[in-house]
């Protein structure tokens, strides 16, 4: 996700007591957890992968509404018959994309997050059920309760995914929900989910299959800023979570390596 609107809502919360006043805020220890760096596990066997990743095209939908990605062959000369080599024009934040802390008031570029960051075992929690009824519902810390009932306690170091079946709309305006007066519905996380995971869930990373970690209506994107900001990423319009079970697969977040980058397209998959 990434538009006026995201910078507008940086703005608006770093400037809101001043930025000045922020940063001694960190200075005093007043800052978020930072991101866990649990131990690697020594072996991961597996006999199945998904590919979380949806495919890029032109008309892949974006939270602007607008085109974010073209590619052209550029006549570049002479060169061997069936030769082609594309020029991209893509905005970062398109398709099944990494947003990097750096994206919202973090410190870290998506090439500057380390490798053990972007791997763990995978907790796919399904809201189906409440986004039937409410377009903007959101995914709230007494959700994740109510799946560790089922399904035993969320892993340290471990990577979350919101499952909402919205990846059914992609090919539609659905995807993006905009109402009459342009204001989007969709589902997220909750404003109180971010603290709940990196307070008393010791969670790397959390995926979403819509267009952004916080719901449609947001106007100054408090999940960014909680989990972003605190040096966690995030992974938007992730694909086929349908096709995972609740527990049991490890997430391998393949973001860009791109000098500097606040996110961008990535490869997303789930071994199992």
């Amino acid at each position: 996700m990434c538009a006026p609107l995201c910078q507008e809502a940086v703005t608006r919360h770093f400037n809101r007591r001043s930025f000045l006043a922020s940063a001694a805020a960190v200075t005093a220890g007043a800052c978020l957890p930072t991101p866990v760096r649990a131990a690697e596990p020594k072996t991961i066997t597996f006999s199945k992968i998904v590919d979380l990743t949806h495919r890029l095209s032109p008309d892949f939908p974006t939270f602007t509404g607008q085109p974010q990605f073209s590619l052209a062959d550029k006549n570049m000369g002479p060169r061997p018959k069936g030769y082609h080599a594309y020029t991209w024009t893509l905005a970062e934040h398109t398709g099944t994309h990494m947003d990097a802390p750096l994206h919202f008031g973090g410190k870290l570029s998506a090439d500057q997050l380390p490798v053990t960051d972007l791997y763990g075992p995978l907790a796919v929690i399904d809201i189906r059920a409440k986004v039937q009824t409410d377009p903007d519902a959101r995914l709230t810390p007494d959700d994740i309760r109510s799946w560790e009932k089922k399904h035993g306690p969320l892993p340290v170091g471990g990577i979350v995914a919101m499952f909402t079946g919205w990846e059914e709309h992609v090919a539609s305006d659905m995807f993006r929900n905009a109402d009459a007066k342009g204001v989007m519905h969709f589902p997220g996380f909750h404003e109180e989910t971010p603290d709940f995971l990196m307070k008393e869930r010791q969670i790397k990373g959390i995926c979403v299959d819509t267009l952004s970690l916080d719901y449609g209506p947001t106007t100054d994107f408090p999940v960014h800023c909680r989990w972003l900001g605190s040096g966690h990423w995030g992974m938007e319009c992730v694909a086929r979570l349908g096709s995972l079970p609740p527990t049991g697969a490890t997430l391998i977040a393949a973001g860009p390596m791109i000098a500097g980058s606040s996110g961008g397209p990535s490869r997303v998959l789930a071994l199992l």
